[in-house]
């Protein structure tokens, strides 16, 4: 039976109704904010900010501040101890763990039953919806879909028992309709497992002999779940495995690095990838052409976008859709459903068209790594530094750090440079301890890192004193304010300052 004949209406009438809002993406996101203000007048946050139910975007943007997660950080917390009616209504008892900022170790963002419903599972129903228009001849639900999830491994002490805190692909995965667990593996059993050590292989037994037509998460990630699929059936290539595979929706990181080593897996004239922006804060954009890698923004999706123009190394005042230019550079700023008001997530996008609206990801607005989906920033590779160090006694002046992929039977890992001014007596025992302090602070990296499944530990290479303002030299960067990147999301600094020493 044609099982994707008989659900091809629906996505067809889902795909219509993303076309309608972003047609006149200023009336949706018009309406977005009058709805989230008005359910926000009930809140605590709404009654601190003075918020009214008349009010337009003027009148909002002078009431509500910015507001960073350290902002109302504690405001999260009551509400993860069972408050209700605190920053949106009612009570939340689900969150999602992400990498966290200077003051603590991890994020925990609210997953509301209005954003679930109005914005994650309505984002990856479009998802899917416009990858059904672009290929009327697809028969995807005719097999079944592979996803990765995460678990609700955490590290508070959570007293209620009906909160639930992890990755938000549990949540997604807990809560999903039951009729979708009928086209999907593996079981929600081993989808919410923790230990990946036991997951990995059991999500391989799951799959192995199953018809396999989509999979869906992280490109790095299920680089090693395929990887280990092909192994298990002595196959070439993951086709040779499940002949009727026919598109990856992917997300999180950036696809390019990994596309050669996909083609290297798979029959590339089978394979579709589609890319959409989905985050814990939200699910904000989608890929509606294979010719074109930027993403249409959800203007219609529980999300209001506000957009702060990057100067440099600051940025100016939030603007709203309406109010971009193409080609420009902005920090994401959002107000949703969940209970984020004027929050900035981190990201910077650029903005590649107005009508409609599409975007394509620019980075993070700090320096990071975020290559294999850990969200490293400077503030966890300071931190950890700074302990090890302490412990070993040695002394630091500059470092740099890159990703460094896969390849010749190695998994990813992080590549420092590291110049000393007093050098530790054992640099690989150097590395091993940071690699463990880096885990310490940043829990994506230490869920990247659990069981040597998806990264190698993280290699140290010492280059001599003087190094680095050598290199900045031949770069006309060197001055009374030199600086050394400290992470990036490529190998350009990295490989520019070892090819610099190989010609010294």
């Amino acid at each position: 039976m044609n099982y994707t004949k008989i659900v091809r209406p629906w996505f067809d009438r889902l795909y219509k109704e993303l076309r309608s809002g972003n047609l006149n993406p200023v009336g949706a996101q018009s309406r977005e904010l009058s709805r989230l203000i008005r359910r926000g007048c009930a809140t605590e946050f709404g009654r601190t900010h003075s918020l009214r139910r008349d009010m337009n975007y003027e009148q909002f943007r002078s009431q509500v501040p910015v507001t960073s997660y350290a902002d109302i950080r504690p405001l999260v917390m009551r509400m993860i101890a069972g408050e209700s009616d605190v920053l949106c209504p009612g009570v939340v008892r689900r969150y999602a763990q992400s990498s966290g900022t200077s003051d603590g170790k991890s994020k925990y963002i609210p997953i509301s039953d209005e954003s679930l419903r109005r914005n994650h599972y309505k984002g990856g129903s479009l998802v899917v919806a416009s990858y059904m228009h672009l290929h009327p001849e697809s028969r995807m639900f005719d097999g079944k879909g592979l996803i990765l999830g995460g678990s609700y491994a955490n590290e508070l002490k959570l007293v209620d028992k009906r909160v639930k805190v992890g990755d938000l692909s549990a949540t997604l995965i807990d809560c999903i309709n039951p009729l979708v667990n009928l086209a999907r593996v593996p079981s929600k059993r081993v989808a919410l497992m923790k230990d990946w050590e036991k997951k990995l292989p059991a999500i391989v037994n799951a799959a192995r002999k199953e018809n396999i037509t989509n999979i869906s998460g992280v490109p790095s990630w299920f680089l090693t779940v395929l990887r280990r699929v092909i192994e298990a059936e002595g196959a070439q290539t993951i086709h040779d495995v499940w002949p009727n595979l026919e598109v990856f929706f992917h997300g999180g990181i950036a696809f390019g690095p990994y596309k050669e080593q996909y083609d290297r897996i798979t029959r590339p004239e089978k394979m579709h990838y589609l890319e959409s922006y989905n985050a814990s804060e939200g699910f904000f954009a989608v890929q509606t052409s294979h010719d074109d890698v930027a993403m249409e923004l959800l203007a219609d999706a529980g999300v209001f976008f506000e957009f702060a123009p990057v100067q440099g190394d600051t940025q100016g005042d939030p603007v709203p859709l309406w109010e971009v230019e193409k080609g420009k550079i902005y920090a994401l700023v959002i107000t949703a459903s969940n209970g984020l008001w004027r929050y900035p997530i981190g990201d910077t996008v650029q903005i590649e068209s107005i009508d409609p609206v599409k975007i394509t990801i620019a980075g993070r607005t700090k320096s990071f790594i975020n290559a294999f989906g850990e969200e490293v920033m400077v503030h966890n590779t300071d931190a950890a530094l700074s302990h090890i160090c302490r412990e070993l006694e040695c002394e630091v002046a500059d470092y740099t750090a890159a990703p460094l992929y896969a390849d010749g039977g190695h998994k990813g890992r992080h590549q420092w440079l590291v110049e000393f001014i007093k050098a530790p007596a054992d640099i690989d025992e150097f590395a091993r301890r940071l690699d463990k302090a880096l885990q310490d602070e940043n829990s994506d990296y230490q869920a990247k890192r659990a069981g040597g499944i998806f990264l190698d530990p993280l290699s140290v290479t010492e280059v001599p004193r003087g190094t680095f303002d050598r290199w900045l030299k031949t770069t006309g960067k060197l001055g009374g304010q030199r600086k050394v990147p400290r992470l990036s999301n490529d190998r350009h600094i990295v490989e520019g300052v070892l090819s610099f020493l190989s010609q010294s």
